[in-house]
């Protein structure tokens, strides 16, 4: 349970000074008032849905709303497992869902790689339980996932061939690699690693080759996602001693802080037309979703 408590709450764990100053912080728009913990934010590749994590009535499960200020989230999938459920990412027709599934046998959890129908129903198991299996991502053609699993050891990242069930291993270094995200081309995975000494954000080819670094700063950065156009990656960093969304290039240039809080900003998600980014904060009180414009 180590592995699964550390990759779901380190991004949350509190910090002694408060954000520096920086650039103006963009306009926020706030989705949700519940307060409830989430984390794990997706949004829909039809651009209408967000889906989440969330801790509700004791349960940690998946729920979805509309992108809208105001929208009703509600449970995912039905009838909800009396289970953990978590980390969920949309397939590029909005069709399906990928996700962590959590048994909860032993002391340490089974967690296995899971679909579901957009509607909640039809959940079949893609990635049998093997070793700690989180971080589910498909592909931008749908094709594939790529997801971290520590069955040899450690946290590496793995790809599986839908159609053949082919898996492959596509990083190898006894460090932990996590938090993967796909390029809009597929030729591309994002993702971060502590290969370095403390958590950097890196990419590497679909295959896993030419690996490269592309953050550099002794603070923790982790949760790297593409923008749609490919251009940009968007992750969380604790540099300004509290976490906060930050937007650099694809080669790594140019960080810069877009939320510039004193609260926690994490799990960032592109609108598909890249005009919007989604995040959650509990600069209410609470953990809620909130979105900023990146432009018009």
């Amino acid at each position: 349970m180590k592995t699964l408590l550390a990759s779901f709450f380190l991004p949350f764990l509190p910090f002694l000074s408060l954000a520096q100053p920086g650039n103006p912080p963009l306009a926020v728009t706030r989705l949700t008032t519940d307060g409830a913990f989430k984390s794990h934010l997706q949004w829909s590749a039809d651009g209408k849905k967000l889906l989440f994590t969330r801790i509700h009535q004791g349960r940690m499960e998946l729920s979805a709303m509309e992108a809208l200020p105001g929208a009703k989230a509600i449970p995912l999938i039905v009838p909800s497992p009396n289970t953990p459920h978590f980390d969920g990412h949309w397939s590029p027709d909005s069709a399906l869902v990928v996700y962590v599934h959590d048994t909860l046998q032993g002391t340490d959890g089974k967690l296995q790689i899971n679909t579901v129908q957009a509607d909640g129903v039809g959940v079949k198991t893609l990635v049998p339980h093997k070793a700690f299996d989180e971080s589910p991502r498909f592909s931008p053609d749908g094709k594939s996932i790529a997801w971290v699993s520590t069955r040899d050891g450690n946290q590496e990242i793995y790809s599986l061939e839908m159609a053949s069930g082919k898996i492959n291993r596509l990083t190898q270094n006894p460090a932990f690699d996590n938090n993967c995200s796909w390029k809009g081309d597929g030729k591309k995975i994002a993702f971060a690693s502590s290969r370095s000494g403390n958590f950097e954000i890196c990419s590497m080819n679909q295959n896993g080759d030419q690996v490269l670094r592309l953050t550099n700063h002794p603070a923790l950065d982790c949760w790297p996602v593409f923008s749609p156009d490919g251009k940009s990656i968007a992750f969380t960093s604790n540099r300004t001693g509290n976490y906060d969304i930050f937007l650099m290039q694809e080669n790594g240039e140019n960080p810069r802080n877009l939320t510039s809080h004193p609260g926690q900003d994490n799990f960032a998600s592109f609108s598909p037309d890249g005009k919007r980014l989604a995040f959650i904060s509990n600069r209410d009180g609470g953990f809620d979703i909130y979105t900023l414009r990146l432009q018009e």
